[in-house]
């Protein structure tokens, strides 16, 4: 990073704090017991190619900054992308005004002053690049091209699509809180469409980083999206079953965004989860476990303070089946009489624990049943945990992958599924705030012909 560049966006931040700052002691002075101000803004490049040809290039920049006051236990919110201060004066008595008129709820306010984080440590998050729309073109073109070249049945391409954004988030309340961070966020990615005879399918493959050194190369992210194409092509239906299920590492991860629902704050105090009161329950088979890690250097879901400032820490979330924690942000918290944990806004790094080696193990350990690649629908419940989605993938006989499924439904109950777990593979996806290898689920409901 060239040290203009770092200066520039400190600089930036610098001034969003100057108008935080200037919008909080406006809301005091109107009356305001409480207020909390956060700004976060975005820059950046996007680029889209098609069979070699270029379709977009944008350069986006928006923001804002979002203020909420409280008068006694009245709340009241408003925005502004204009940080004048004509107009931050303006966003902070309009959200007086809408104060008067919200019913009086005593869960309301800022954070607990003893749960923020006053000394947020650096975690290395801002990784800018001074890429051009050439250079994003090429880039996307070379993915294409790598993938379309790969086999004679890759017969078309969906597009490719590069983005390369930077941005800064600050926060600030009346509590003497005032802190923000720069970040980045750089990706690469291509869908391309295989044919065999009659039968069609795609697939995609993608790369992400804080920084352009962790991306993959352009042609890898090509060959892998065409190899994944080639392998779903020729796939079959199967019978209707009761039979094991894999789900790969890729789509693994959404078993844990229902648990993030279902153990959330909201639902939680509004009674609308299945794990109600499961709090140091055993919810999973004793294999499993989930570490909360917040402070990964350039870790795509870290943070050093969730959106409301308060402090994230390493936390166990799953310690041998048994949940350790609910998530909670201020209002939730009040709401259940406990405390806030750090996740307004959402989890930060989740590292699920492997039990076996890597996929293959997996498979072994399953011997015959189902590999999941690809799920479809949102046909899951999370008051009731009733789970039913379309699904693709991979029939497995002995071990081994026998030919790809499609037009297939997955069904369970997500209680059922996390005490059925069998084992968790080394094959670590790391695109996403849940890091988990492929997950054996013990017997699904599989509606096929």
């Amino acid at each position: 990073m060239k040290p203009e560049q770092q200066g520039a966006i400190f600089t930036q931040i610098d001034e969003v704090k100057q108008a935080v700052s200037e919008a909080l002691n406006h809301a005091t002075k109107l009356g305001a017991t409480a207020a909390e101000a956060a700004m976060s803004s975005t820059s950046g490049l996007s680029v889209s190619t098609r069979m070699g040809e270029v379709e977009t290039i944008e350069f986006n920049q928006d923001g804002g900054l979002g203020i909420s006051v409280y008068v006694g236990n009245h709340k009241g919110s408003a925005s502004t992308a204009d940080l004048s201060p004509k107009a931050l004066r303006s966003v902070v008595e309009k959200a007086i005004d809408i104060a008067k008129f919200t019913s009086d709820d005593p869960c309301n306010g800022v954070a607990d002053k003893a749960l923020l984080e006053m000394s947020p440590p650096d975690l290395d998050l801002y990784h800018p690049w001074e890429v051009t729309p050439e250079q994003g073109v090429e880039l996307c073109i070379e993915a294409e091209k790598a993938a379309l070249e790969f086999d004679e049945r890759i017969v078309n391409s969906d597009g490719a699509s590069f983005s390369s954004h930077e941005g800064l988030r600050v926060y600030g309340n009346t509590h003497g809180f005032l802190a923000g961070f720069p970040r980045t966020r750089h990706s690469l990615n291509t869908m391309v469409i295989g044919q065999d005879g009659e039968q069609m399918q795609r697939d995609y493959a993608y790369t992400v980083s804080r920084e352009q050194s962790g991306l993959k190369l352009a042609q890898s992210v090509g060959l892998e999206a065409a190899e994944s194409t080639i392998a779903r092509l020729n796939a079959r239906k199967i019978t209707t079953m009761k039979t094991p299920v894999i789900f790969r590492a890729d789509v693994a991860n959404s078993l844990f965004g229902h648990l993030v629902s279902a153990i959330g704050g909201g639902a939680l105090y509004r009674k609308s989860s299945f794990l109600l009161d499961s709090l140091g329950q055993q919810i999973f088979n004793s294999c499993v476990n989930v570490s909360e890690r917040p402070h990964l250097l350039k870790g795509l879901a870290s943070s050093p303070f969730d959106s409301e400032g308060v402090k994230t820490v390493d936390r166990e979330i799953i310690h041998g089946g048994e949940l350790q924690t609910y998530l909670l942000a201020s209002y939730a918290a009040r709401k259940m009489g406990m405390t806030a944990t750090g996740h307004a806004g959402g989890i930060h790094n989740w590292l699920v624990q492997q039990t076996h080696d890597d996929l293959k193990a997996v498979l072994i350990e399953m011997g015959t049943g189902l590999l999941v690649t690809e799920l479809m629908g949102q046909g899951v419940n999370t008051v009731t945990g009733d789970y039913s989605r379309g699904a693709a993938g991979f029939w497995v006989e002995q071990g081994e992958i026998q030919y790809p499924v499609s037009e297939i439904t997955i069904a369970g109950n997500l209680k059922d599924m996390f005490m059925n777990i069998q084992a968790i593979g080394g094959d670590i996806e790391q695109r996403g705030s849940v890091q988990t290898g492929s997950i054996l689920i013990e017997a699904m409901q599989v509606a096929g012909e």
